[in-house]
Order: C-alpha cells, then structure tokens, then sequence
C-alpha cells in the first residue's frame, strides 16, 4: 500500500514539474515574440521618419565598386564594410533597415558590383542575390595583349591585375595543352592573337587563367574546325593563319578590304617577296616609345631590330602581333583572288586603300 502510494505521488511530482516547466516555457516565448514585436514596431516608426534617407543614393559617383561578403559576414560587418567603401554614410540606419525587413538574414556571400548612386534600399535588395552580378569586358579586334591588361586594370572589377594576366598568357607561360595542339602554337610561344576580340560578361569571381580561358574557347568556338581545316589544306597551321590574319586587322580600317589585303600579302609570300608591313616594325618596338603603336619613319623599316619586322626578315614574323576578328582570319585563310602586290592608303582621307601591281602605279598611287 506504501508502495503505490509512493509511486503515486512520484507520478504527481513529475507531471506538476512538467506542467511548469512548459508554463514557464511558453510564457518565455510568449515574452520573447511580444519583445520582438515591439521592437519591429519601434524600428517601424523611427524609419518612417527617415524614408527620405533611406531612397537617397549616397553620392552621384556610378563608377562600379567591387564589393565582397564572405560567408556567414552579419548586418554589422557588412554596414562597416559599405562605409569603408565609400557606398554608404549611415551605417546604423543600414543595420536598422535590415533587421525591419528581415534583409540581415537573406544576405548571401559573393562578390556585388555597387555604386555610390544607390540607395539604402536598392543595396539591401542587391546584397541577397550575387547571382546577378557580372563583369563587362569588351576586347577590341586589334589589340595585343598588353592593351588587355591594360583594359584588366582599368576595368577595376577584377580580383587581379593585368599583369596577373599576363602570366598567363605571355612568351614562356604554361598553356592549355590541348588549345596549343589545336592552334599549332609553338613551344614557348605567347597566346598573342588568340584572345577572341568580343564583348563577354564574366563571373566576378574569374581568375586570370580563368579569363584567358574563356577568351580561348570563344576563339575555337568562333573560329571553328572547318577553318582551321582549310588553312591546314593549304600548308598553313593555325598560328600561322592568325599571325597574317594579325597584320590585315592592323592594315585594314574596313573589313570589306580585309580580303583584298589578304591577297596581296599572300600574293608576296607566293614569290618570296618580303611582307613590308607597317604594324610589325611598330610592334617590333615593344612599347619602348611609350605607345603600343606609335607612328614610324622610313628609318625604322630598317632601324628597328627585330624578328618581327618584316622590312628586315623574309617570310611572316614568329608569330602575331594582336588578336584578329573572325573577318581578318577568314580573309587570311580565304583571300580574294587579285594580281596585286602592292596597296597604300588612300588620298581622300577615307581609310580605304589603293592597291597596285607594280611598284611604278604604288608610286603613282601617292598623294
């Protein structure tokens, strides 16, 4: 009988502690939402007094600003980080406006591209989704591959410089084996030529070997394997193609003459005649003029010592000289058929060229 009279009241005890244990329970979280909801009210009314601040931008300046957040980074970090970079002025109305719309908990790592012309607001919205975020970069057909790490560190967006580029992509760099195969580049040789000139948009978070990547698969994709074919059909690697596809793009201001001009270069190397391209005696000079293309005198066909200059050597230069656009290598694989060896530009300032067979009419063909 003591028995079961103990076990009850046990039973008791336990059922009375739990009972108060879920009271005290469920009044601290009753305590703890009517808490939160009071402070969102509070937050909500000092805010509506400030929704002027709120949609104004911080400055005028829409110049990008590469901006990171690192995993598991806090309304807090985030706000002083914003300020440090010149993006925002208030960071504890940041901070508030956060926490009211519940932003500081849908804050996602990546890397953001702000200006100083955004709001509070927008930036709040931006930071929650690094999905939409990319990196604009237009290469120009033309270019060598210093103008690009040149364009790398202007653009200011990119984790690296121009010339962590470089290092990638310059004489001696280690390249895709596989591109290098394909194109017929030689051991040792740069990727001059094969960064295809486009308008791309990157992820911000692209390496420098990861740019060159991208800017070698749109080459192969653009160019393709039926080109590449047909150079090799006529004795020409690809590299070979590019480095005389190279010249026409630097020659030619239009494309419509980017055939012709193929012709005559190809025409000359027929009979063994020197190219006497004006643009390898300016790449020959390196930049040493303080421009990637300064302008020549007639002393510098012979003045400049280089591989390159095709005054002073027989036969294309060792390779390319910039990065040619789909025309000037489809013209320097399929020239138009002419009896021309020579061409200078126009007298009429048109930028088109007059072309001869001769040396006497190139003569007459001066202004």
């Amino acid at each position: 009988m003591r028995r079961a009279t103990r076990g009850c009241f046990l039973l008791f005890t336990f059922l009375a502690v739990l009972t108060v244990g879920l009271l005290a329970a469920y009044l601290l979280a009753t305590d703890w939402q009517l808490w939160g909801a009071a402070q969102t009210a509070v937050l909500r009314i000092q805010l509506s007094n400030r929704t002027r601040e709120l949609n104004a931008p911080f400055g005028s300046d829409r110049d990008p600003v590469r901006f990171e957040i690192s995993a598991g980074t806090g309304a807090g970090a985030i706000a002083a980080a914003l300020v440090e970079a010149g993006l925002l002025q208030d960071a504890e109305l940041f901070i508030d406006y956060a926490l009211l719309e519940g932003y500081d908990r849908r804050f996602e790592a990546g890397v953001y591209f702000l200006n100083q012309n955004l709001s509070i607001k927008q930036i709040a919205e931006i930071l929650t989704d690094s999905s939409k975020s990319y990196i604009p970069f237009r290469t120009r057909e033309g270019a060598r591959i210093e103008e690009l790490a040149e364009l790398i560190d202007q653009n200011r967006l990119f984790g690296f410089s121009g010339a962590d580029f470089l290092t990638h992509a310059k004489q001696g760099a280690v390249l895709p084996a596989e591109f290098a195969a394909w194109a017929g580049i030689p051991p040792g040789a740069s990727l001059e030529g094969f960064m295809f000139p486009d308008t791309y948009q990157l992820p911000p978070d692209i390496s420098a070997n990861g740019l060159r990547d991208i800017l070698l698969r749109a080459f192969r994709e653009r160019v393709g394997d039926d080109l590449r074919e047909a150079a090799l059909a006529q004795g020409l690697t690809l590299h070979q193609a590019v480095t005389l596809a190279s010249i026409i793009e630097r020659e030619a201001v239009w494309r419509d003459e980017h055939a012709m001009i193929a012709s005559v270069y190809r025409n000359r190397l027929a009979v063994n005649m020197k190219l006497e391209a004006d643009p390898t005696v300016q790449y020959g000079i390196q930049g040493a003029r303080g421009v990637w293309w300064p302008q020549i005198t007639r002393a510098d066909y012979r003045g400049v010592n280089s591989p390159y200059n095709t005054y002073l050597v027989a036969g294309p230069p060792p390779g390319p000289i910039a990065s040619p656009g789909l025309s000037a290598i489809q013209a320097a694989v399929h020239p138009a058929e002419s009896g021309f060896y020579y061409f200078r530009a126009a007298c009429d300032n048109s930028h088109y060229h007059n072309f001869a067979v001769t040396f006497d009419e190139h003569l007459a063909n001066g202004c």
